[in-house]
């Protein structure tokens, strides 16, 4: 069962909040990629249904039948590329957050004081 979109927004914020990459001005992207992982969800639940039912059988107009892929099926492949490039704006795969410089939240105050002997 897929899961609501305000729980897909909490987890994604706090993942990103982690990580140290969260900004509300962020906003409109994390809504979008909630959307998206929302309808990869149900289209993963329909193609589970449809017994991983990849390509389909149609009549052109000549008369012949061929094969194509179906929509759930496209879907899923157009969803899973959008999904990694949205990931990758986010930072929440381990490519992206290796290429940021995040600054994280600070140490205890031992570690300052320690790190304040080192110069």
């Amino acid at each position: 069962m897929s899961r609501k979109k305000q729980e897909i927004k909490n987890e994604v914020i706090e993942y990103m909040k982690e990580l140290g990459v969260y900004k509300e001005e962020f906003g409109n992207a994390i809504q979008v990629y909630v959307d998206m992982l929302h309808q990869y969800e149900k289209l993963t639940e329909e193609f589970e249904k449809s017994g991983y039912k990849v390509e389909e059988a149609y009549t052109n107009k000549a008369g012949a039948t061929n094969m194509r892929k179906t929509p759930v099926f496209s879907a899923l492949e157009k969803l899973r590329m959008d999904l990694v490039a949205y990931s990758n704006i986010l930072c929440l795969n381990p490519k992206s957050i290796e290429s940021i410089n995040v600054e994280r939240e600070k140490g205890s105050s031992l570690a300052d004081v320690l790190k304040s002997l080192e110069k």
